[in-house]
């Protein structure tokens, strides 16, 4: 009588593998997209910091130049600038990123800065 050989899971690994990739792929897009929005949350705060400081001082013009010069040119943005009372106060909105800076949905990330006025010397 012949011995019968033990089945074998032969390729099983691999087709495994082949099976989570897609979710693998999947969830490192979507921790990236959540990175980028943090980052693009950071930089809008930051560049209206920035350009609050810069406009309490110089004015409307320097405020929008100040919160461009803290923005690449890759994302869509737009600054507000303005006194409030007292406060000189700038916002920034960026448009969502989708993957990269550059391709949005339109959806805006908010910063906003404030700072007191003073006079230039």
């Amino acid at each position: 009588m012949s011995a019968r050989r033990p089945v074998r899971d032969r390729g099983q690994v691999a087709v495994e593998f082949v099976g989570m990739v897609p979710l693998i792929l999947l969830l490192v897009a979507a921790v990236w997209e959540c990175v980028l929005i943090g980052y693009a949350f950071s930089l809008a705060g930051n560049a209206a910091d920035e350009a609050a400081r810069v406009g309490a001082v110089h004015g409307d013009g320097a405020c929008d130049a100040a919160a461009r010069r803290h923005i690449a040119g890759a994302w869509h943005m737009s600054v507000r600038c303005g006194a409030s009372g007292d406060v000189y106060k700038a916002t920034v909105e960026l448009n969502l990123p989708v993957f990269f800076p550059g391709l949005d949905i339109g959806t805006p990330i908010t910063g906003e800065g404030g700072s007191p006025k003073e006079e230039e010397d």
